[in-house]
């Protein structure tokens, strides 16, 4: 068997893109909550406040906030063995700054462990998954300020004492690389010049540092990842310009993993910032925090892979990259995302060969629009062929390759809204909850053919893909 007893199968979500309640229960604004979307629109558009009239699909979302209790009972009849989820850090301080958390909060989050506990699911707890409190930009700045940080220890504080003995696994930023692309999604920072981007990543990384340091010490059984962007590339050619330029992209990325699993930048970092003139605040102790901080294990999410050479340039398309290359060797998702299965054994054994920590993958899945069908049924053959493919790789990662995998975790396990799009007709799920890109619908929840597909997959440990 290829996959470890106790492997860690299941399913993952976000707060911001599932839970709605957006200001129930004492819950302040975070960035999400001002990211307009729907139907007609293929950017999501930060309004800095609410506005009236305006769509935000994160204010409904699929109102897993009322229907943890029946969502988990779904999870566990698939056999999930851990649920990924973020808990909404505007939920737990809603100014960032008070004094005090949000009891209401505390409790929600303490009602959702309790009901994963009961039917045997470990959950995974993303501390900051692009919900960051929009008062921490409007007073500080947010994360190109120095307060970010102690704000942000001051929170993992609060929950590592509180759910001690309920969590054991924590990520601490959701791919945290994404501040090189979009800082706004990825922290609620408002600046785009790379100083800022630098500054504000610096500053995530002593906090990511400071919070593992923190939560082994309230409890030496805590396992506290970090989580990766997954954004790995093929070179365009066997040019060496192109494998030089594609080594540069791999590494604008991977520079992430480099700090927080080795605890110090790489050189070739160092020198790019010579070159820029970027210079980093930094204080006294700084360097001994980073060594002292590094992350257990690497989860990362996988979804596509892309293509970069000597003329690369970045943009973002659709909530993804755009390198200006594509694959001919690929085929792509609907909303054009190439489908690379045996890129994921790549990506494993690129991880792991370059930090040798454990890994977990996160988040791995096909966004489609479904049909539901006249008797109720949702036939996803396409999103079954796209997680035979994967698993199928990720098992010759183990077995023949030997990867140290401690879990997977598909994406979303159930309906969500797309954090690229912000639609709903871009489903992820393997149960379909009945909403539309404008939040109108029943939110009943119902099984999709991949849901009894992947429950047989977990009940056979994986060996069972047909």
């Amino acid at each position: 068997m290829a996959f470890p007893k106790g492997f860690l199968w299941g399913g993952a979500t976000a707060a911001n893109q599932c839970e709605g309640a957006y200001i129930i229960d004492g819950k302040g604004l975070n960035t999400s909550d001002v990211m307009t979307a729907g139907s007609a629109t293929k950017e999501r558009v930060n309004t800095r406040e609410v506005k009236e009239g305006l769509y935000y699909p994160s204010h409904k979302a699929v109102d897993h906030y009322g229907h943890f209790k029946e969502d988990i009972a779904l999870f566990a009849e698939m056999g999930f063995k851990a649920y990924r989820m973020s808990i909404n850090w505007a939920r737990i301080f809603p100014n960032v700054d008070d004094e005090t958390p949000n009891e209401a909060g505390l409790k929600h989050y303490d009602e959702v462990f309790d009901e994963c506990r009961k039917y045997g699911i470990e959950p995974v707890v993303t501390i900051s998954h692009y919900e960051t409190p929009l008062a921490l930009t409007e007073k500080h700045g947010s994360w190109t300020s120095r307060k970010a940080v102690d704000l942000f220890v001051k929170y993992c504080e609060t929950i590592f004492n509180r759910y001690k003995g309920k969590v054991k696994y924590w990520l601490t930023f959701n791919e945290i690389n994404c501040m090189s692309m979009n800082p706004w999604m990825s922290g609620g920072v408002l600046q785009e010049d790379e100083q800022s981007k630098m500054q504000a990543a610096y500053h995530q990384f002593l906090a990511s540092a400071k919070a593992v340091k923190l939560g082994h010490k309230i409890d030496p059984e805590f396992k506290i990842g970090m989580m990766y962007g997954g954004l790995f590339s093929h070179p365009n050619s066997c040019d060496p310009e192109d494998i030089e330029a594609n080594t540069e992209f791999m590494n604008k990325m991977l520079f992430y993993c480099d700090v927080m699993c080795r605890g110090y930048y790489p050189a070739y970092k160092v020198k790019e910032f010579e070159r820029s003139n970027i210079v980093l605040s930094k204080e006294a102790g700084d360097e001994e925090i980073l060594k002292e901080g590094t992350v257990d294990f690497i989860s990362f999410s996988y979804y596509f892979t892309l293509v970069a050479g000597k003329n690369t340039k970045l943009a973002m398309d659709c909530g993804s990259l755009d390198t200006g290359y594509s694959n001919p060797h690929l085929k792509k998702s609907d909303w054009g995302w190439t489908i690379d299965p045996k890129g994921l054994r790549h990506a494993l054994n690129l991880l792991y060969d370059r930090y040798q920590k454990p890994l977990m993958i996160v988040e791995n899945g096909l966004g489609a629009a479904d049909t539901v069908e006249e008797d109720g049924s949702i036939h996803d053959p396409y999103r079954i062929d796209y997680l035979r493919a994967h698993i199928e790789e990720m098992k010759k990662a183990v077995e023949i390759d030997g990867i140290p995998l401690l879990g997977y975790t598909t994406w979303g396990c159930i309906d969500i809204v797309s954090a690229g799009t912000g639609e709903m007709k871009k489903r992820y799920g393997m149960i379909y909850i009945d909403v539309d890109d404008e939040g109108n619908g029943t939110f009943a929840r119902s099984r999709k053919d991949s849901f009894y597909w992947y429950k047989k997959v977990i009940e056979s440990n994986g060996e069972d893909l047909a």
